[in-house]
């Protein structure tokens, strides 16, 4: 069953470009630790165009079950350069009070 990690949340408005970059760093790191990132079928991106608050962005991981998201979290979570990129987007760029987390699971 595919399980799929959102996260939505608001971006300091001049944290902008601190925030590209870390972003550019979170997709290296995908790219470069395959083999840590196995279990993550794909991560996806998205800005709000039309409603509410269209300075949201959601992030969207898709995994094969809620089992394989805790061996990829409980792995990444103890390596020194996801720590570094991670500690950045959360210290430095995030609105606090923006940010949410769910998971979800495919019903078809």
């Amino acid at each position: 069953m595919t399980v799929f990690k959102v996260e939505r949340y608001v971006i300091q408005p001049e944290k902008s470009e601190q925030y590209h970059a870390i972003i550019k760093k979170w997709t290296a790191y995908i790219k470069k630790n395959k083999e840590k990132c196995k279990e993550l079928k794909s991560w996806k991106l998205f800005s709000q165009m039309i409603g509410d608050n269209v300075t949201e962005l959601m992030e969207m991981w898709e995994l094969d079950s809620l089992a394989d998201y805790e061996k990829l979290m409980k792995r990444i979570m103890q390596d020194k350069e996801f720590q570094t990129v991670a500690s950045q987007f959360y210290k430095d760029c995030l609105v606090p009070a923006t940010y949410s987390v769910n998971m979800w699971n495919s019903v078809v």
